[in-house]
C-alpha cells in the first residue's frame, strides 16, 4: 500500500512538471534578464572567465557565479539550439520548485495527517502567482529558495533530534553551512540572512538563546568562511581588487542601504504580497492573522513557531533592505503557505475560510468573458490562437467546480480543483506561445533581420530606444550598436531594430526610415537602410 501511495506521490510531481513543460519548449528568452544572462555566459566562454563576469566589457558583479555556470554549461551543450537551451535552463527553476514542495510535504507530514490537506498545500504554493512565475522564468531565485529551505529543514532536523535518531548528526551539521553557502553562491547575501535571522529569532523566542552557538558556532562559520575565502580568492586572482570591491561592497551594502536598482519603500511587500500569493493570499493571510490573534491556542508546537518565524522575520528583514521586487520575497512563500496548512489542519475547516477561497474563485469564473472584453481594448493579439479561449474556458469551468465543492463543504477538494484549473490553463495556453513570441522576446525579429541582412549582404546592426538590446548578439552572432536620435541620420547602410510603436511618433526614426524597407515583427520593427546605395 505504501509503495502504491509513493507511486501516486511521484506521479503528482511528474504532472506538475508536465503542466509547465510546453512553456519551456515554445517560448522565447525575455529581453531584460534571460537574454542578458545568455550574453554574459557567451562572453565568459569566449574570454575564458570563470569567477568574474562581464556584459559587453562592463563588469557584471550583480550575481554570484553558480547560476551563470549553469547557463555556460547549457550553452556549451546546446550551442545555438535555443529551444534545447531554454528547456535545459528551465530545469533549474522548475525542479527546485518541485523539490521544495517535496520537502515541505515531508516536513509537515507528522503534523498534518490528511493526504488531501497536504496535497492542497502543495498546489496552493505551486500555483501562487510569484512561486509558479519563479518556476517558469530563467532566474536564480528559485534555486536560492531551495537551498534556504534545505538549510532550515536541516536545522530543524538537528534541533528536533531527528538527525541524532537517524545517526546523521555530523552529516547534517556539515550540510547546514553548505546549504547556506550554496544559497549565497546562487544569489547573494539573502542566502545567509534568512537562515541566520530565522534560527536566532526562533531560539530567542524559545528562551534557548544560549544554543545559538550550537548552530552558528565555529563549525558553521568555519565552513562558510573557508568556502567564501576560496570564492573571493578566485575572484581576486581573476578580476583584481576592483571587481572584488564591486562584488562585496557595491552589490551588497549598496543594494541594502541605498539601492541603485529596484529601490522601494519599507511597506512595499505589505502591498505586493496580496498579489504575489494570489489566488491564495486571502486564505493564507486570513488564516495567519486569525492564528496570531488566537496564538495561545494555535502556536503550540515548535514546527508552527519556526514556520511563523521564517515567514515573518524574512518579511520584516527584506522590508528593511532598500532594493525590493516581488520575487525577492520568494524564500518566505513556502512558510506563509504552510503555516496556513498547519493551522487549517489543527483548527478544522471554517466557513470564513471557504469564503476566502470562494472570492478569488468567483473572479476566475469571469476569465472567459473577461478575455473577450479585454481583446477589444488591449493592443495584443489575444484571440489569434484557439488555445487562448480554450485555456480561458478551462479556468472558468474549474473555478465553477471549486465553488461547487465549497458549497458542499469540501475545502481541500475545492483548493485542488481551482489549482488544477490554473495548471490546466497554463498548460493549454503554452501551445499559443509560439504565436506570441514576437511580443515576448527578440528572437523572431532578430531572426528575420538576420535573414534579410544575410540576403542583402548587410552585416551592421543597430538598435534604437530598446533597453538592454545590446544582448541580441546572442541571436545575431555579432554585436550591435545602440543609436541615439542624433545618430540615426548618420547610418548609411545597416539594419536598425526598434519598437514598431516608435515609427510615426518619433520624428528622427520616421525620417531615417523614410523611403527604406521596413519590416514589422511582433512588438518590433526593423528598417533596412541603403542610403546612397545602388540596388
Amino acid at each position: 500500500m505504501r509503495k502504491y501511495l509513493n507511486t501516486i506521490d511521484w506521479g503528482r510531481y511528474l504532472l506538475l512538471f508536465i503542466a509547465v513543460l510546453p512553456l519551456f519548449i515554445f517560448r522565447d528568452f525575455t529581453r531584460n534578464n534571460e537574454l542578458r544572462y545568455l550574453s554574459i555566459a557567451d562572453e565568459a566562454i569566449r574570454e575564458g572567465h570563470v569567477f568574474t563576469f562581464y556584459n559587453h566589457g562592463a563588469a557584471y558583479a550583480d550575481k554570484p557565479p553558480l547560476y551563470l555556470w549553469l547557463v555556460m554549461l547549457g550553452r556549451m551543450i546546446f550551442g545555438t539550439n535555443t529551444a534545447g537551451l531554454m528547456t535545459f535552463m528551465s530545469l533549474f527553476s522548475v525542479v527546485p520548485a518541485l523539490v521544495i514542495l517535496w520537502i515541505m510535504n515531508r516536513w509537515v507530514r507528522p503534523f498534518v495527517a490528511s493526504v488531501a490537506a497536504r496535497r492542497a498545500g502543495q498546489l496552493m504554493l505551486y500555483t501562487s502567482v510569484y512561486f509558479i512565475g519563479s518556476a517558469v522564468v530563467l532566474r536564480m531565485d528559485m534555486l536560492m529558495c531551495l537551498f534556504i529551505v534545505l538549510a532550515l529543514h536541516t536545522f530543524w532536523r538537528i534541533y528536533s533530534g531527528a538527525s541524532d535518531r537517524e545517526n546523521h548528526l555530523l552529516r547534517d551539521k556539515i550540510l547546514f553551512p553548505v546549504w547556506v553557502f550554496l544559497a549565497v553562491f546562487t544569489k547573494g547575501p539573502v542566502g545567509i540572512l534568512v537562515p541566520l535571522v530565522t534560527v536566532i529569532v526562533f531560539l530567542i523566542l524559545k528562551r534557548d538563546w544560549r544554543r545559538i552557538g550550537t548552530y552558528w558556532g565555529w563549525r558553521t562559520w568555519g565552513i562558510l568562511l573557508f568556502l567564501c575565502a576560496l570564492w573571493f580568492g578566485a575572484v581576486y586572482a581573476e578580476g583584481g581588487s576592483a571587481y572584488l570591491d564591486n562584488l562585496l561592497v557595491k552589490q551588497t551594502a549598496g543594494r541594502a542601504v541605498d539601492a541603485f536598482h529596484h529601490k522601494a519603500p519599507f511597506w512595499y511587500y505589505g502591498v505586493s504580497i496580496w498579489y504575489s500569493l494570489a489566488p491564495w493570499s486571502l486564505l493564507v493571510i486570513g488564516v495567519l492573522v486569525w492564528g496570531l490573534w488566537n496564538r495561545r491556542r494555535m502556536v503550540t508546537t515548535d514546527l508552527e513557531r519556526i514556520f511563523l518565524v521564517a515567514a515573518l522575520s524574512t518579511f520584516a528583514v527584506l522590508s528593511m533592505v532598500s532594493s525590493k521586487i516581488q520575487i525577492y520575497l520568494l524564500p518566505a512563500f513556502p512558510f506563509f503557505v504552510y503555516i496556513a496548512v498547519l493551522w487549517i489542519a489543527k483548527a478544522g475547516e471554517r466557513r470564513w475560510m471557504k469564503w476566502l477561497v470562494g472570492v478569488p474563485a468567483g473572479v476566475l469564473v469571469l476569465t472567459l468573458p473577461g478575455l473577450f472584453v479585454a481583446a477589444r481594448y488591449i493592443d495584443f493579439p489575444l484571440l489569434d490562437s484557439m488555445f487562448v479561449p480554450v485555456a480561458a474556458t478551462l479556468a472558468s469551468l474549474l473555478a465553477v467546480g471549486c465553488i461547487v465543492w465549497l458549497w458542499r463543504g469540501r475545502l481541500n477538494t475545492a483548493i485542488t480543483t481551482l489549482a488544477g484549473g490554473l495548471l490546466a490553463t497554463v498548460f493549454t495556453v503554452s501551445f499559443a506561445v509560439p504565436q506570441f513570441n514576437g511580443h515576448i522576446g527578440m528572437g523572431d525579429v532578430c531572426g528575420a533581420a538576420k535573414a534579410v541582412g544575410d540576403a542583402a549582404g548587410i552585416g551592421c546592426y543597430y538598435t534604437y530606444d530598446i533597453d538592454r538590446a545590446e544582448n541580441i548578439d546572442v541571436y545575431l552572432g555579432r554585436g550591435s550598436r545602440k543609436l541615439t536620435a542624433a545618430e540615426l541620420d548618420s547610418v548609411q547602410r545597416g539594419i536598425v531594430i526598434t519598437f514598431k510603436e516608435r515609427i510615426g511618433p518619433d520624428s528622427a526614426l520616421t525620417r531615417a526610415f523614410a523611403g527604406q524597407e521596413v519590416h514589422r515583427v511582433g512588438d518590433y520593427a526593423f528598417g533596412v537602410i541603403h542610403k546612397n546605395d545602388e540596388r
